[in-house]
């Protein structure tokens, strides 16, 4: 088997809300884990137009405004795919405001949405509260450890 060499990997990702203040989770296809919509950067795209890409691409819904959150780098950002593949992400975090109306199923937390992709099993919105640091992709669960502290710097390593 040859070894796979680790390579870096721009990408956009977002916090999205509902009007109670749980998170959209997305549980991927490729690895099963739950993490925040987003995803790799296309040649000649800014990384606010990779993130409403993802977005779009990912759950249905278009980003109606934004803000940066943050930008993970470092250690912490090493991560191995299932097949390997080994990465470091530069992740930027975007807050994200998208419309809801009329695109949640009747339990009022899972988003309306196939994707013609299959990137996502699921997509559902929770309370900060209920969403455990075991089930969410080991690269993001920094994002979801600042979120709950509140850490507000821009850049995070």
């Amino acid at each position: 088997m040859n070894e796979k060499q680790e390579r870096t990997l721009v990408t956009g990702g977002a916090v999205i809300r509902d009007g109670a203040g749980c998170l959209l989770l997305q549980q991927r296809s490729d690895y099963g884990a739950w993490g925040l919509p987003g995803g790799g950067m296309e040649p000649g795209e800014t990384i606010e137009q990779t993130m409403r890409r993802e977005v779009l691409e990912e759950t249905g819904l278009e980003v109606t405004d934004c803000s940066l959150l943050g930008i993970y780098t470092g250690p912490r950002m090493r991560y191995e795919y299932p097949d390997g593949g080994r990465v470091v992400f530069v992740m930027f975090i975007f807050e994200a405001k998208v419309d809801l109306d009329g695109k949640l199923e009747e339990d009022g937390r899972t988003l309306r949405f196939r994707d013609t992709e299959n990137e996502s099993l699921r997509l559902e919105f929770r309370a900060p509260a209920d969403i455990t640091l075991e089930e969410i992709s080991s690269v993001q669960r920094p994002v979801f450890e600042d979120l709950r502290s509140g850490r507000s710097d821009v850049l995070r390593t």
